[in-house]
């Protein structure tokens, strides 16, 4: 893509109402578009950052057994009020159309899936089952603040299995659990798995995956060694203490930024929507219900909050827009023409920044952008072209093919 061409390019300042890093810098970068408060769009270079993420937590739950589905985010009333939901979530939109029909707007989709699933679920040899889907979800957020990361709109990943006993939900959790922290790393992230309540879904404990940030909204208390994180409103463990998993360090206080969850749902839906299988024996039995939760865009706003300095975003090679950004100053067009040309043949995500602009103004673009290469192509180095990585501060000189032989190891 060159620069030039691109429909939202960076911009000089951020947005004056910008409360979070995430926000500030999505904005000014050309990610996302403020819409409202709590709503935003996302650009042809956030959505290719949203698609990576997408692709990568999608490759660990068909890894699993889930199997990807689309569900409607207009949902009838009758669903909510079979569960009790319709009244006790003070989050859900409630609509009503022309004819005088009610609806809500999707929050979540236990509403949904259950009675999907029971057209499937007949007998014991139908089961486990797991059904996800990568949708967006509404909320009616009192205050929505901080940027993507609590919004009335949103993405998520949201997954539901189905199981013949306890145990075998208990097994297939702990494979997800597995997967989660596998995809958590893939975008550059390390997420602690936290007990904490189960809110509006549950009166069992459930696990939140969260990442330190100071832009977290919950108090927790982590082990810097092992994965054991607790919420502070549950816990019993206090920060100074022994770590009650590993032993091996002091817990820290912190705050945390929750990305990702899992509940134990029991049988509270299939109870609702009377989901039955037939066992072994030829009785009639409730399945054990999860809900697997992971958001993508939040997950993309936590990436920024978590890997950004004063200059501008850093992604993860595994999520950037792209892998390299070239930047031609004056003289240099039809030299970076033809690196741009190479490397689009190569297979390389590349951006050319050709505009007609001071050199300064786009290594500020290309660091805003947190793109995690930068080539710059100047008279004044011949032949040779800078190479410089977006964490480092110095610079290399490479030839053409060493530039091309690095860039294909990416």
């Amino acid at each position: 893509m060159k620069m030039s061409q691109m429909a939202f390019k960076p911009l000089k300042n951020p947005p004056a109402n910008a409360d979070t890093i995430n926000h500030k810098l999505l904005v000014q970068a050309g990610y996302v578009r403020q819409l409202m408060a709590g709503v935003y769009t996302y650009t042809p270079l956030g959505l290719k950052v949203l698609n990576k993420i997408r692709n990568t937590i999608r490759k660990e739950m068909n890894k699993v057994g889930g199997q990807e589905v689309l569900m409607p985010s207009l949902h009838p009333k009758q669903n909510w009020v079979t569960t009790g939901s319709w009244d006790s979530v003070d989050v859900l939109f409630h609509l009503e159309s022309r004819t005088g029909k009610e609806y809500a707007l999707g929050q979540s989709h236990e509403e949904v899936v259950t009675p999907l699933s029971k057209d499937i679920i007949k007998s014991y040899k139908d089961l486990p089952l797991a059904l996800y889907q990568i949708n967006w979800k509404f909320r009616d957020e009192l205050r929505a603040k901080s940027g993507i990361l609590r919004g009335r709109e949103f993405e998520m990943k949201d997954m539901y299995s189905f199981h013949e006993t306890q145990e075998d939900f208990d097994r297939f959790y702990q494979e997800v659990k597995d997967a989660y922290i596998r995809a958590y790393r893939d975008v550059g992230l390390t997420a602690k798995v936290t007990e904490a309540s189960g809110g509006n879904f549950t009166d069992k404990i459930s696990y939140e995956f969260m990442v330190l940030t100071d832009a977290g909204e919950d108090d927790i208390f982590y082990c810097p060694s092992c994965e054991f994180c607790v919420n502070s409103e549950i816990s019993k463990v206090k920060e100074g203490e022994n770590c009650p998993k590993c032993g091996d360090e002091k817990l820290k206080a912190g705050r945390g930024s929750e990305v990702g969850n899992v509940f134990d749902l029991g049988q509270k839906y299939v109870k609702d929507f009377k989901l039955t299988y037939t066992n072994a024996n030829g009785e009639n039995k409730y399945p054990i219900m999860g809900c697997y939760g992971w958001g993508t865009t939040r997950t993309m706003g936590v990436i920024v909050e978590k890997t950004s300095d004063e200059k501008g975003i850093i992604w993860p090679v595994a999520i950037a827009p792209y892998q390299v950004v070239i930047v031609s100053l004056k003289g240099m067009e039809e030299q970076a023409e033809r690196l741009y040309n190479d490397l689009k043949d190569h297979n390389v995500e590349v951006l050319w920044d050709d505009r007609d602009d001071s050199p300064g103004s786009k290594f500020a673009a290309a660091d805003l952008l947190g793109i995690p290469a930068r080539l710059v192509l100047s008279e004044r180095n011949g032949d040779t072209i800078e190479w410089k990585n977006r964490t480092d501060d110095a610079t290399e000189l490479l030839d053409y093919d060493k530039v091309l032989m690095r860039l294909s190891q990416l």
